[in-house]
């Protein structure tokens, strides 16, 4: 990846308030699509989402950049399992072995032992697997925190509210810092680039709408003054922000749904929807802000997540 004084790496740490910023991980040597939170108060340094292990020389790249070390985090905090998000934790840690990681219980599994989520990981990726994520290593079981949703944490020197917030993932959970007001809402709070349209991220395999809303709600109840998307960063105007996202999840569910009675395969079918929502964001953001929407979230399969979601509760309209 270079020198770490490249200045594509110092541009990708920002400051979020006292004692929190963020990484951009320069995912497919691409900004502004997956960002690591990086949580630093004496005697503590947390991570939120540490990304892939494809990443990982640009994250260690950034935390050179402050003066900071993988060797130096004490806590990974991982809103979900998928490999984005998580991938590179089981490498991070087996390097740095006093790392302790947050995950809701029915990921826990997973990390210590991602065969399954390799699995369906590569269903969907195939040969592009290595090239996107890099290799997956699992978690000793001793580093895992299992979460349930409720509890009060205690992780980089700050304590953390933890909410339950499926709908995206079964396994999803939030974390806020009442003291900053930030909530840590990983692809629960949908997937913004510089402050355009709010996309829901709506992959298979467990897409809920319904439980979605609820984990709106339980995030809204936080009260929280700024949202952080691992995809891609702070919002800070919230109410608004996630309305347009159930908005749009209401909006492209419904694109889907018409979808499924429509001819062709679904491969035709996923295709269409690509195009159609292709053309709603341009309507809406600039050529530059829509580059790198399908690098957080590759369109034709948000179609697969909502086709897979109706398929399982309601025949085609």
């Amino acid at each position: 990846m270079g020198d770490w004084k490249d200045p594509s790496i110092i541009r990708g740490l920002s400051t979020l308030a006292p004692g929190l910023s963020w990484i951009d991980l320069m995912f497919q040597g691409r900004a502004h699509a997956i960002a690591t939170a990086v949580l630093q108060q004496a005697g503590g340094l947390a991570l939120v989402d540490p990304g892939p292990t494809s990443c990982l020389p640009v994250l260690t790249q950034g935390l050179a950049q402050r003066g900071q070390r993988l060797a130096d985090v004490r806590d990974i905090l991982l809103t979900h399992i998928h490999l984005d998000h998580a991938g590179a934790t089981g490498t991070i840690v087996r390097a740095h072995p006093h790392i302790r990681v947050f995950v809701h219980e029915r990921g826990a599994s997973h990390m210590a032992d991602p065969s399954g989520l390799l699995r369906s990981a590569t269903r969907l990726y195939g040969e592009q697997m290595d090239r996107l994520w890099g290799g997956c290593e699992p978690v000793p079981a001793g580093n895992l925190v299992a979460l349930q949703g409720g509890e009060r944490i205690d992780a980089g020197a700050r304590r953390f509210d933890v909410a339950y917030t499926p709908g995206h993932a079964s396994h999803h959970v939030s974390y806020f810092d009442g003291e900053s007001g930030v909530a840590f809402v990983g692809d629960t709070g949908g997937v913004c680039i510089d402050g355009g349209y709010v996309l829901p991220p709506t992959p298979p395999p467990d897409i809920d709408l319904e439980a979605w809303r609820v984990s709106v709600d339980r995030i809204e109840r936080w009260s929280p003054s700024t949202l952080f998307m691992t995809h891609f960063g702070p919002a800070p105007s919230v109410r608004p922000h996630l309305q347009s996202l159930l908005d749009n999840l209401e909006t492209t569910a419904g694109w889907v749904r018409e979808s499924l009675s429509e001819d062709g395969s679904d491969e035709e079918r996923s295709a269409r929807f690509a195009a159609r929502l292709r053309r709603a964001l341009r309507q809406q953001i600039s050529e530059a802000q829509l580059e790198s929407y399908p690098v957080a979230a590759p369109f034709e399969q948000l179609w697969l997540g909502l086709a897979r979601y109706w398929r399982k509760r309601a025949p085609p309209a």
